[in-house]
């Protein structure tokens, strides 16, 4: 009888670490379509990305380089080292400017980046967290606030 109880917690605690390791598991893919990795334009150009696989970039509108083509807007972005054309389909924020940040979500198709979402910055304080990291790392964070302090005050 004893053998019978220690053999069934036995298979008990077998079965509840099967559980625990399949809800991992699901929690695990289910998710991976909602992570977006947040990438500097030098960090996109330089790596190979799946063309399925969700991105945000973020960096300063290259002046000059927004365009309309019907409901498409198209425009470079910059982190002070590279940049990269992004093709957004619908309206864009108000707060969009050419010279200001920005962060666009979307697909890396191997030359352009295909947005679905565009966030304007909310005034001319303010670059994304992630952005102000990776600028300052590259050590352009004041030449792009810089510039994009310049375009305002024009």
């Amino acid at each position: 009888m004893a053998r019978s109880k220690k053999a069934r917690r036995i298979r008990m605690v077998i079965f509840g670490g099967l559980m625990m390791l399949a809800a991992s598991a699901l929690v695990g893919f289910m998710g991976q379509d909602a992570i977006a990795f947040f990438k500097s334009p030098s960090e996109l150009v330089a790596e190979n990305w799946r063309p399925d696989q969700l991105l945000r970039v973020g960096g300063m509108v290259v002046e000059g380089t927004s365009t309309a083509d019907g409901a498409t807007q198209r425009f470079d972005v910059t982190d002070g080292e590279n940049s990269v054309s992004v093709a957004f389909t619908g309206v864009l924020p108000d707060l969009f400017r050419e010279g200001q940040g920005i962060v666009a979500q979307g697909y890396w198709r191997g030359d352009v980046f295909e947005a679905t979402e565009v966030l304007a910055k909310h005034d001319e304080n303010y670059t994304p967290r992630e952005l102000e990291g990776m600028m300052a790392e590259q050590g352009s964070s004041g030449g792009a606030r810089a510039a994009a302090a310049t375009s305002i005050e024009d």
